[in-house]
């Protein structure tokens, strides 16, 4: 039984708008991370990847604090607190003379940005239900990945002409505009007599009601998987298009096209998703993106790297079918969860980070002088989707 069906675009809109903080946050530092390393006297090159992988710890573990409290206290409250923490990490970023400090600081980042990244969620769940909550998930990642599109360049831009720093002053400033967007405009979406009274142990129950829902569980495991795999390709992005390729010049145009791919099929996912289904979409998605990454490994399994054209094609592909993956995969996982959306979405959040930033460290740290390992890790973790798809469709009503 679908929730609602009206189309608010504002809606769509800010929600969209408060994602991309977390993709402002990440994306728009990838072209300064040599910079960053370098002012912050970094020996390892591969140590930069942290500043990127660190923040979605962060994003995992405060989703844990800000969406059991949600579901007690209301979304809008504790979405300013997790941007007030936001605040102080960014000037723990831009001031600091350590690496180390830095990766603190970027950590407290993704602790604060957890709030309005899974209440996002909340909020959506709250509104909406079924296939065309599906639909509203593809469309608001289709405005989302606008900044993926603008942000490398932005970010190379800012870099060059100021210096990294002023990476830093632009998200907070774009920030409080969103959040001045957000107090005005938003209502509050959870009802009061949906609120649960808050004790110690809601987060146990929680917890406890999350695990009891397989669907929930199995394409949460899913969402850590492919977001794992493809959380490599962001940590190592600009070591791969820069230092491999030696294309620094064009790193943040290839990115920004490579979102582009994201985008789209997006964009045919929030057309297509009410006809086929989230779960025979995501499945398909699933099988395309395992079988391009196998071809990719078969192809060039004792050879250097291909060339940067092929090399893009393949990406290409591979990230439209992530498109097509994303917005169903949270849906589905979010789907039988609507007692519990804030603590739901805050276990769905931490569950999948938590799988995919280990996976990110460990696949980083043989993207050296070859792209072939991280296509490997595509293959494993999209065979490892694909047998949970299997195992799901025989319960599968979506």
């Amino acid at each position: 039984m679908q929730k609602n069906k009206a189309f608010n675009f504002e809606f769509i809109a800010l929600m969209a708008s408060l994602m991309s903080l977390v993709a402002l946050s990440i994306d728009a530092l990838l072209p300064s991370l040599a910079e960053i390393g370098k002012s912050l006297n970094v020996t390892n090159p591969k140590d930069n990847q942290l500043l990127i992988t660190m923040i979605f710890l962060g994003i995992g573990f405060g989703q844990l604090v800000f969406g059991p409290l949600s579901d007690s206290f209301g979304r809008k409250p504790v979405v300013y607190v997790g941007f007030f923490i936001f605040i102080i990490a960014s000037l723990i970023c831009i001031f600091t003379e350590s690496f180390e400090m830095m990766v603190f600081g970027r950590i407290l980042q993704g602790f604060g940005l957890s709030a309005p990244r899974s209440l996002t969620m909340s909020m959506i769940r709250d509104s909406y239900s079924g296939n065309y909550m599906a639909k509203i998930m593809s469309i608001i990642t289709m405005f989302f990945i606008l900044i993926p599109v603008i942000a490398p360049t932005l970010g190379a831009f800012l870099t060059s002409f100021f210096h990294w720093h002023s990476v830093f002053y632009f998200n907070l400033i774009f920030g409080v505009v969103v959040i001045i967007w957000f107090y005005y405009r938003q209502p509050e979406t959870l009802k009061a007599e949906n609120k649960i009274l808050f004790k110690p142990n809601i987060f146990i129950t929680g917890t406890k009601a999350f695990f009891k829902q397989k669907e929930a569980v199995a394409y949460t495991f899913v969402s850590g998987f492919i977001t794992g795999s493809f959380m490599v390709y962001l940590s190592t992005s600009q070591q791969i298009f820069e230092k491999q390729y030696k294309m620094a010049e064009m790193y943040p145009y290839i990115f920004a096209s490579l979102a582009i791919s994201v985008g789209i099929a997006t964009f045919f996912n929030s057309q297509l998703v009410e006809k086929y289904g989230m779960f025979r979409i995501a499945f398909t998605a699933a099988i395309s993106y395992t079988i391009t990454s196998l071809l990719y490994v078969i192809l060039f399994w004792n050879s250097a790297n291909p060339s940067i054209y092929i090399l893009v094609i393949f990406f290409a592909i591979q990230f439209f079918a992530v498109g097509f993956l994303f917005g169903n995969l949270r849906a589905l996982a979010m789907q039988p969860l609507g007692h519990i959306a804030g603590i739901g979405a805050a276990i769905n959040g931490f569950i999948s980070t938590v799988l995919a930033v280990p996976i990110a460290n460990y696949i980083g740290e043989f993207v050296d002088t070859s792209v072939l390992p991280l296509f490997i890790g595509f293959s494993i973790f999209g065979i490892l989707s694909i047998l949970v798809f299997f195992f799901m469709k025989k319960t599968n009503t979506y």
